[in-house]
C-alpha cells in the first residue's frame, strides 16, 4: 500500500510542475528531451536453470518530458519487453500524445535489473511523428515486483533526441 501511495505522490508532484507546452516541431528538426517514465503491468517468467530466468513484461504508463525542445509534454506509453537474465533485454514501445500521434521504438539492453542501461531507437510514428528517427536512454528501477507477476517501475535519467516528419 505504501508503494501505491508513493506512486500517486510522484505522479501528482510531476503534474504540478509541468512546464509550458512545447512548440510544434518543424519537419526534420532535432528535438531533445529529458523526462520520467512510470509504468505498471505484468510479467510472466520461466526458469532457465540455476540463477537464470526468461520473462515477458507488458507495461502501460505515463511519460512526462521536459526541455524547451521536447516533442510533447506527455505521452501514454505501452511497452512489451523480453528479458533473459543471462543474456539481454529486447522490447518494443509505443508513445501516444494527447492528439493521438504515436512514436514507435525498439528497446535494447543488457537486462532490466537495477543499474542496467536501456537504449531506445525510434523507428517511425504516425501523425506529426511520421518517419520519426532518433534515440533515447534510461535506467529502469522496479518499485513493485511481486511473486504473482505484478510489476511497477520508473525510469532514472531518461533522455534523448527525436527528429520527425522529414521527407525521404
Amino acid at each position: 500500500m505504501r508503494s501505491i501511495s508513493l506512486f500517486a505522490l510522484v505522479l501528482i508532484t510531476a503534474c504540478n510542475h509541468a512546464a509550458a507546452p512545447a512548440s510544434e516541431p518543424a519537419p526534420g528538426e532535432w528535438r531533445t528531451f529529458t523526462g520520467n517514465w512510470i509504468a505498471a503491468g505484468t510479467r510472466t517468467s520461466i526458469p532457465l536453470g540455476a540463477g537464470r530466468n526468461a520473462s515477458i513484461a507488458d507495461l502501460e504508463g505515463t511519460m512526462l518530458l521536459s526541455g524547451d525542445k521536447r516533442p510533447a509534454r506527455g505521452f501514454r506509453s505501452e511497452a512489451i519487453v523480453f528479458n533473459d537474465t543471462g543474456a539481454s533485454a529486447e522490447g518494443r514501445a509505443v508513445w501516444t500524445d494527447s492528439d493521438g500521434s504515436q512514436i514507435f521504438s525498439e528497446l535494447h539492453g543488457s537486462g532490466v535489473a537495477g543499474g542496467k542501461k536501456i537504449e531506445g531507437t525510434f523507428i517511425g510514428g504516425t501523425g506529426r511523428f511520421a518517419r520519426a528517427t532518433g534515440s533515447f536512454t534510461f535506467t529502469w528501477q522496479f518499485v513493485i515486483d511481486t511473486e504473482d507477476g505484478k510489476i511497477q517501475g520508473q525510469t532514472n535519467d531518461l533522455s534523448g533526441r527525436i527528429r520527425a516528419g522529414k521527407n525521404p
